[in-house]
């Protein structure tokens, strides 16, 4: 992708208090694009009007029961809303969760695929800064994969690894992908969604052969899902993505996961550090996560947003401002606004 074709929300209650919220739609996911989520807004945002932001869970519900094909939608209006209330109350955003764990906490930093050469140029430049967990993409070729993850792991000698395949492979390249990976010994956290999202019965198969945690990504986009991936023993980890599944909705799958054993890792799609901004507050308000994979600001070639959290290479830091903290900082000429 060249260009993130998001859109940002604002919600105002009734005694002024505003919050912000993003749409970050990403069609291989939901199927949503930019367009689609514009023209369903109108009749989205009536669920919030006249209701009390306290009630946002049953606000929730009423969004869910209207965009449940439209989860990056239904996130930025939750977004929004529980950025406003928290103004109201004079709370960041991880305060409304418990603010179980407010440390600093490190995130991995994501190679695309490419030529060994270029991915090989971006791993040095991003282990020069600092960055210690490299996330790499596979699920084109396995040999090509294996050879790329291997050059990185010996140019960058301190790193660790997630890999994510994007359910780009079969069972058997699969289970090869990992034979390799854990013959030439390269310390990989999590690899993420092996297989298509439908092949469970493959996916528990190849979580019995591997050493390897499995996490479900794709695999993972309701509170439904998560109670039959934990029931057919199917994956070690969630991947927990607002965009995907809503901010209620993931809430309610990390609760879930908590009292089940399950561990969480925390991720997004191509956001800015307001989308982010929501999923580190779920980080820093419900504890418990083991793996960040929050990078996706840095990687954007202008940040629109001033305040909130930010990043010391590749740790991200808490704030203490009511809700997300965050104002936006955009060009008015450059935006178009829909009320």
């Amino acid at each position: 992708m060249d260009v993130a074709k998001n859109i940002f929300i604002r919600v105002t209650l009734y005694d002024g208090s505003e919050g912000f919220g993003e749409v970050a739609p990403f069609p291989d996911i939901s199927g949503e694009d930019q367009a689609t989520c514009l023209a369903a807004f109108p009749t989205a945002a009536q669920a919030l009007l006249g209701i009390p932001a306290t009630q946002f869970r049953h606000i929730s519900k009423q969004l869910l029961a209207s965009t449940q094909s439209l989860p990056a939608l239904r996130c930025g209006l939750e977004t929004a809303l529980l950025d406003a209330l928290c103004h109201a109350a004079r709370i960041p955003l991880w305060g409304l969760w418990g603010g179980a764990d407010l440390r600093k906490r490190e995130t991995d930093v994501t190679l695309p695929i490419g030529e060994i050469e270029n991915v090989l140029g971006t791993a040095k430049d991003w282990y020069h800064q600092g960055f210690r967990i490299l996330k790499m993409k596979v699920g084109h070729d396995v040999d090509d994969d294996i050879r790329r993850v291997a050059a990185v792991g010996s140019a960058c000698p301190e790193a660790t690894f997630v890999i994510d395949a994007n359910q780009g492979y079969t069972f058997d390249q699969a289970r090869a992908f990992l034979q390799a990976i854990e013959k030439l010994s390269i310390p990989v956290h999590v690899f993420e969604q092996p297989l298509h999202r439908d092949h469970r019965e493959e996916m528990i198969m190849l979580k019995e052969q591997s050493a390897i945690p499995l996490a479900a990504d794709e695999s993972l986009r309701s509170i439904e899902d998560a109670y039959q991936l934990l029931e057919e023993k199917a994956v070690d980890i969630f991947n927990l993505k607002i965009t995907k599944c809503g901010v209620i909705e993931s809430v309610r799958i990390a609760e879930f996961a908590q009292v089940s054993g399950i561990e969480i890792m925390v991720g997004g799609m191509v956001e800015s550090r307001v989308a982010m901004g929501c999923s580190w507050s779920l980080v820093l308000g419900m504890g418990g996560c083991t793996i960040l994979d929050l990078d996706m600001p840095l990687l954007l070639a202008v940040d629109p947003i001033q305040g909130g959290y930010h990043y010391e290479g590749s740790w991200l830091h808490p704030w203490h401002e009511p809700g997300l903290g965050m104002t936006l900082d955009v060009d008015p000429a450059t935006v178009t606004c829909i009320e």
